[in-house]
C-alpha cells in the first residue's frame, strides 16, 4: 500500500532538499525515508534504488537549472549575456550546494540525451552567437566557459577563495571581464 500524500516528485524535491543540508553523497533511500519517518520498503513503490533516487535529482537540478539560466539569458546578448548566465551558475550552487553536485551526476547516454542538459549547451552557444564564433571554436569556447564556471564554483564554494584578498566576488568580475575579451578575440588556429 502506497502511503498517503507521498509521490515521486514529492520523494525527489526531498531528496534534492537533502542533497543542499547533507550533500549529494550522502543521499540515500534510506536518509529520505528517516525524513518522512517511513520504512525504506514504503519508498520502492516511487523509487528503485538510490540511484534511482539520485539520477532523479540530478534531472530536477538540471531542469532548475535550465530554467533559470534561459530566463537571465532572455533578452541579452553579449557580455550582458556571458554575465547574466555565470552568475546563475554561480548563485545556483552557492544556494543548492547538493543540487548543484547532482547536476554533475554521470548520467548514461539515453537518460542524458533527454535531459535538460543539452538545453545547457545550447544556452551557451547562444551566447556565443554574439561573438561569432564558428565551430570548431565555439565548441572549445562551450568547454571553456563551463570549465571556468564549474571551477571557480567549485573552489569558491570549498572555501579556496576565503583565506585571501581581493573579495571573490571581485575575482569573480575580473574573470567575466576577461572571458569576454578572449571571446571577442578569439585566437585563430
Amino acid at each position: 500500500m502506497v502511503r498517503a500524500g507521498l509521490t515521486t516528485e514529492r520523494l525527489v524535491r526531498a531528496g534534492a532538499d537533502l542533497a543542499d543540508e547533507v550533500g549529494f553523497d550522502q543521499v540515500t533511500v534510506s536518509a529520505l525515508a528517516r525524513r518522512f519517518d517511513v520504512k525504506v520498503a514504503s519508498l520502492y513503490s516511487h523509487l528503485k534504488n538510490s540511484q534511482d533516487l539520485k539520477t532523479r535529482i540530478a534531472l530536477l537540478a538540471l531542469e532548475e537549472l535550465a530554467d533559470r539560466a534561459a530566463d537571465a539569458l532572455a533578452g541579452r546578448s553579449g557580455k550582458d549575456a556571458l554575465v547574466a548566465f555565470a552568475d546563475v551558475y554561480r548563485d545556483y550552487a552557492r544556494r543548492h550546494p547538493g543540487r548543484y553536485a547532482a547536476a554533475r551526476h554521470r548520467l548514461d547516454p539515453e537518460t542524458a540525451a533527454a535531459s535538460a542538459g543539452p538545453r545547457h549547451a545550447q544556452l551557451t552557444r547562444a551566447i556565443l552567437r554574439g561573438y561569432d564564433l564558428a565551430e570548431p571554436d565555439q565548441t572549445h569556447a562551450v568547454r571553456l566557459l563551463g570549465s571556468v564556471f564549474h571551477g571557480y564554483v567549485s573552489l569558491e564554494t570549498a572555501g579556496g577563495f576565503s583565506h585571501s584578498a581581493p573579495d571573490s566576488q571581485e575575482s569573480w568580475t575580473r574573470i567575466l571581464d576577461a572571458l569576454d575579451s578572449l571571446l571577442r578575440n578569439w585566437p585563430t588556429p
